[in-house]
């Protein structure tokens, strides 16, 4: 037995405030030690356990057997049916086992030779108690495709090609980053023509220019395969097949081992929160019951997302998900996760119609799921574990303490969460109020405001403010004349001067005082002129706007090169100085008047004038470290769509003397709507 006693002295070192909760937080952790004990004496430990992929579903020995094993208590019968027994429902009978486990082994047709084709269809087909003949695709199935023009239900694929067409990983992974700048991507919609884009295309267009802006790590969405292209990847149908919309499973890895090529980092946006409710093609309802992978009744709904969720407390459903984690890490070479939904998951209400006050009674209470709990438990554990090197990040709005806190010390395990109120704010203060009535100091709270010693990513905007129905910051700013005056042949009208340099001061704020990690989705890096929105019955199914104009990026008298040339800079700045990784900043200087931020991280200055007007000459500003400081980022540079007023050469000196609260001052000029970054010469 693995068992490790709760201490709750390791909880109150991290916040003391949690004393009232020692108990709840004890009981969880009890939970998850009673599974993960189970799991050392009956399954041979996570090790063993997290392969359920190498058992479940179709395998190929090496003689050229096929096993299909499939979890299905409640079938009377079960047959394999495929194209390579003409679909007959008698030659390939299964035998179901005392844990309602049915198994077949389909022999060679010659010493080696597989007897089922490589990529041709199958099923299985169950007859249920009540004498009805049902038939689903194989739910541990790593290759399903789609044809529309027949039916939007997919077919599954026996996916096993020969060895000189399986795809070789060339490429060790990565060291894991420091601090992780993440590149948020689908790759369905990163082609400029109005289709769905390829994962070739995705390595030979994209991969490239994720590089040169400098993130070191890449989030892939829309990845688990999915029937319906607008639900965005989140109503998953089968958990182990790579959407096909974008090309075969030997093209991602292709993807994810040039990306590991490049230094690059790949997550997988994992959906573990909900599943598709389809039948035919889903696992929902696939022995006939309501509840073989799902709770039943309400419990087992989601009524917001029309989905069915996840009986987390069955043994043979955490084989399936820990399984599937693995399975992802295993075959694809993924580096890791985020998690998608965890609030939905770890409260009983699923987060509907529920505000979060941050009073401690909120997560630990009768609202708190802890069998979806102990599952996120469990998952951290057996990830990190056996891959040292994996990164698992929560999206969670609610703010559980303890969310990235290692399990053993009495956390759920995950190593970042989203900093999901920080573009609410952005969008809040750009949707309601004037540039002259943005609050600094609820600004400087908003980016500041995150548990201690829990590491957390933040972003300005993410694929949820790209969607039709919102605007990207962007848009926000600029609307209309986005279409009109982006050109450098057009004045530089008021509305675009604005645009453009408060897009760039959000952006280095969020990054340098918001978190610990960073997240951009793709092409807002630029100023993408347009929303998001998937091919859909009120569009007409239209890709307008389900792709990205890389072209206005790329074209040399376009405007979008320069907030795209800041991005880089401000990449490659924080990879120099790991800012990120660094102590939280110290803020000094929050002026409501001026509409000036200062702060210090990474033995930087970071200097924000966001006064629409008013510049200022001889500003003077705290510093902790005396010496000579230089500017080594400025929002003015002409690169940067700027006027050049900042001089790059100047070097300002330190006078010891205290000032708004650190020994020493310097002064500087920063002009109106800029911000600057000095460092020590």
């Amino acid at each position: 037995m693995s068992t490790t006693p709760f201490d709750p002295k390791s909880v109150l070192d991290i916040d003391p405030w949690l004393v009232e909760c020692v108990d709840p937080i004890g009981k969880r952790h009890a939970h998850f030690q009673r599974w993960k004990d189970t799991i050392d004496q009956h399954e041979g430990g996570y090790e063993r356990f997290t392969r359920g992929f190498e058992k479940m579903g179709l395998n190929v020995r090496e003689d050229g057997a096929v096993v299909y094993r499939e979890w299905a208590p409640n079938a009377k019968e079960a047959n394999l049916i495929g194209d390579f027994n003409g679909w007959n429902r008698t030659t390939h009978p299964m035998q179901k086992n005392e844990y309602g486990i049915w198994e077949v082994v389909v022999p060679p047709t010659a010493p080696g030779v597989c007897a089922i084709p490589h990529d041709s269809k199958l099923k299985i087909s169950m007859i249920l108690p009540s004498g009805e003949r049902v038939e689903r695709l194989p739910a541990w199935i790593k290759r399903v495709t789609q044809d529309l023009t027949v039916s939007p239900a997919y077919d599954a694929h026996f996916w096993n090609p020969p060895a000189s067409e399986r795809y070789r990983f060339k490429h060790s992974r990565p060291a894991q980053p420091q601090a992780v700048k993440i590149y948020e991507a689908h790759v369905g919609i990163s082609t400029a023509e109005g289709r769905v884009g390829t994962y070739k295309e995705f390595t030979s267009n994209v991969l490239p220019r994720i590089h040169r802006l400098g993130y070191n790590t890449i989030q892939l969405m829309a990845v688990m395969e999915h029937p319906y292209y607008a639900s965005f990847g989140y109503q998953v149908t089968s958990f182990f097949a790579a959407s096909s919309r974008c090309g075969n499973p030997e093209d991602l890895k292709e993807l994810i081992d040039t990306a590991h090529g490049l230094g690059i980092t790949v997550l997988l946006d994992i959906v573990h929160s909900h599943a598709s409710k389809n039948v035919l093609d889903g696992i929902n309802a696939f022995d006939g019951t309501d509840h073989l992978y799902f709770h039943e009744g309400g419990k087992g709904r989601h009524e917001l997302w029309d989905s069915r969720l996840f009986n987390y407390g069955s043994h043979e459903v955490l084989r399936f998900l820990l399984s599937n984690l693995r399975f992802w890490i295993e075959e694809y070479q993924f580096d890791g996760f985020r998690f998608d939904g965890v609030t939905s998951m770890m409260y009983v209400h699923h987060g509907i119609g529920t505000g979060f006050s941050g009073g401690y009674h909120e997560y630990f209470g009768d609202s708190a799921d802890e069998e979806a709990i102990v599952y996120l438990m469990l998952a951290n554990d057996a990830m990190h574990a056996l891959y040292p090197f994996v990164i698992t990040i929560a999206e969670d709005v609610s703010g559980m303490p303890l969310l990235c806190i290692p399990v053993s010390r009495g956390g759920v395990g995950f190593d970042y969460r989203l900093s999901m109120a920080i573009p609410d704010m952005w969008i809040k203060l750009l949707k309601h109020k004037q540039d002259d009535e943005w609050n600094f100091t609820d600004i400087v709270h908003t980016l500041t405001n995150r548990r201690h010693g829990e590491k957390s990513v933040a972003y300005c905007e993410s694929h949820d403010q790209a969607l039709v129905g919102d605007k990207t910051l962007a848009f926000w700013l600029m609307d209309k004349e986005m279409y009109t005056h982006m050109s450098d042949l057009t004045p530089m009208t008021p509305i675009i001067s604005r645009g453009l340099a408060l897009h760039k001061m959000i952006r280095l704020l969020v990054h340098s005082l918001g978190g610990e990690g960073y997240l951009s989705f793709e092409g807002n890096e630029f100023g993408h002129p347009e929303w998001l929105d998937f091919p859909r019955e009120g569009n007409n199914n239209s890709f307008h706007y389900a792709r990205r104009q890389w072209n206005v990026v790329d074209d040399p008298i376009l405007r979008y090169q320069y907030l795209n040339n800041f991005d880089i800079a401000m990449n490659h700045l924080e990879e120099k100085y790991k800012w990120l990784s660094s102590p939280q900043a110290y803020v000094s200087l929050k002026n409501e008047v001026d509409k000036v931020l200062v702060f210090e991280r990474a033995g930087l200055l970071f200097i924000f004038n966001f006064h629409p007007t008013n510049s200022f000459t001889d500003y003077r500003v705290g510093v902790e470290e005396a010496g000579t400081y230089r500017v080594l980022l400025s929002s003015d540079e002409k690169r940067f769509a700027g006027f050049d007023n900042v001089s790059l050469e100047a070097e300002h000196f330190t006078t010891p003397m205290g000032w708004n609260g650190r020994k020493n001052w310097l002064q500087t000029y920063i002009p109106s709507r800029t911000c600057v970054v000095l460092g020590k010469v």
